[in-house]
């Protein structure tokens, strides 16, 4: 189908849910139509902005062409030609990019798990800068940062740490994290100032809801025990931490940061799905793999994706061979966006190349 063709079915589409939704549409009718018909409408308006600006665009060009145009008029659609046909060009870019195929996981929230890699101590404070850098972002979006479980290593930082993050588009964010981040600095722990290089490893998934994995009771077994480390006066005290496994998979989860036997059970069974689902996920990504080119890394936890590099003041990002000289300003979350938005971009170019192939 050409592009001609799939923008005109989309400009259908939307008027086709405009038409029931004037018809008298109510109820659940209404409210589903009316979701879709939000959905539709900003590429609709890019849409109708690239037409209004090809017909623009046509109408210099024939003003130029015309022997009948006098030299005023010709001379200004001359002048005008070039901007009009940026807009063109710029609309066009925009409407192709929003053709694109979303993945329908992008709006979700996310569980992060930050474990620290080689390197021992040193790997444990990193894992902790991480978790903090990605709680910083998360603080700059307005998203809310819940810790399900840790453990805190002897210096402070994390052997592990388990947390979701939820809110709008987290996962369309985020999900680029995925991976192997290394770390080279001169460790607290160093008293002749050699720079080590240390590892974490970062996966984000995307929250699975229950609809969208079906565990059978008889699948899962039930722990309690104490909860152990910070948490207040009921640490020790009473079995409120959880522990659910799979049986099927040998998936395990454990939660205790909870005051609440109920509430960690809870949230260990949202952890637990959120894994079965990024398996499912994985299997299907596999099966396309073969048909796909130009991916963005694969968020393969053996896939080194980045390099803090502190003498230097530097953050790289090997995907894209992207360079930033802020390395304070990356691990504060503010600069992270900058790395982020050049991995989206570079995403969405790959997706219009296998699309004009």
């Amino acid at each position: 189908m050409s592009l001609a063709a799939k923008l005109d079915a989309v400009l259908d589409r939307f008027a086709v849910l405009e038409a029931r939704m004037s018809a008298g549409a109510e109820g659940g009718d209404w409210v589903a139509l009316a979701r879709d018909r939000a959905e539709l409408e900003p590429i609709v308006t890019t849409i109708r902005a690239l037409r209004a600006a090809e017909t623009e665009l046509a109408g210099l060009d024939q003003l130029v062409a015309d022997p009948a145009t006098d030299a005023e008029m010709r001379a200004l659609a001359i002048e005008e030609r070039p901007a009009a046909a940026a807009r063109v060009v710029a609309l066009d870019h925009a409407v192709r990019l929003a053709l694109l195929p979303k993945d329908a996981a992008d709006a979700r929230n996310v569980i992060l798990e930050v474990r620290a890699g080689t390197g021992g101590d040193e790997a444990a404070l990193f894992a902790g800068d991480l978790f903090r850098m990605y709680s910083r972002h998360a603080g700059l979006h307005g998203w809310k940062v819940t810790v399900l479980s840790a453990s805190e290593s002897e210096l402070g930082g994390f052997k592990e740490i388990v947390a979701e993050i939820s809110g709008s588009g987290v996962y369309g964010r985020l999900k680029f994290e995925s991976g192997v981040h290394r770390v080279q600095r001169v460790p607290v722990t160093e008293s002749g100032g050699r720079i080590h290089t240390s590892a974490a490893t970062v996966a984000v998934l995307p929250e699975a809801e229950e609809v969208d994995v079906e565990i059978a009771d008889a699948d899962l077994a039930f722990d309690t025990f104490r909860a152990s480390g910070a948490g207040g006066q009921h640490v020790n005290k009473t079995d409120s931490a959880v522990r659910v496994t799979h049986l099927p998979t040998g998936l395990a989860v454990a939660v205790q940061e909870e005051r609440s036997q109920h509430q960690n059970r809870a949230k260990a069974l949202t952890v637990l799905r959120t894994r079965l689902f990024e398996i499912e996920r994985e299997k299907q990504r596999t099966a396309r793999a073969a048909d796909r080119r130009g991916q963005v890394g694969s968020g393969d936890r053996s896939e080194r994706i980045r390099t803090y590099n502190f003498p230097q003041g530097r953050v790289t990002d090997h995907r894209i061979d992207l360079t930033l000289y802020k390395l304070d300003q990356v691990l504060e979350g503010a600069a992270l966006d900058e790395i982020v938005d050049a991995l989206i971009a570079e995403e969405q170019a790959g997706l219009l190349a296998d699309a004009d192939a």
